[in-house]
């Protein structure tokens, strides 16, 4: 019983690397454009364009500039998803461009991901 422990452990150790190698070839598939827009779109979900204070990567903001052509767009964005269609296009008119030209890339890489064939 003791000899076959050893190698018990070693076929169950085997098993587990050939699946693990399988799940990581699996997410290297991904392209990370896909996974940064979807998680962009996320964002886009979880704002609340309602609240006085408001989270901003805008480098110009930040250095204290009022004005800014991109200030807006997520918080648009966000109204968009909302429903208020009115108030998006009042707080940045291409909030709706953007959020089609996102979707649109989000399912042209899906589409490349399931028409390429990786055979390496």
């Amino acid at each position: 019983m003791l000899v076959l422990e050893p190698i018990l452990c070693m076929a169950l150790f085997s098993y587990f690397t050939v699946q693990m190698n399988k799940i990581i070839s699996q997410i290297r598939r991904i392209p990370l454009e896909l996974v940064f827009w979807i998680g962009a779109m996320i964002g886009i979900l979880l704002i609340d364009p309602y609240g006085q204070q408001h989270f901003t990567l805008c480098p110009l903001d930040n250095l204290g500039f009022t004005w800014c052509p991109g200030c807006g767009l997520g918080r648009a964005m966000s109204l968009l998803t909302k429903g208020d269609i009115q108030a998006s296009w009042s707080m940045h008119p291409l909030a709706m461009f953007a959020f089609a030209v996102i979707a649109y890339r989000i399912v042209e890489l899906i589409r490349n991901i399931k028409t390429i064939k990786n055979y390496g």
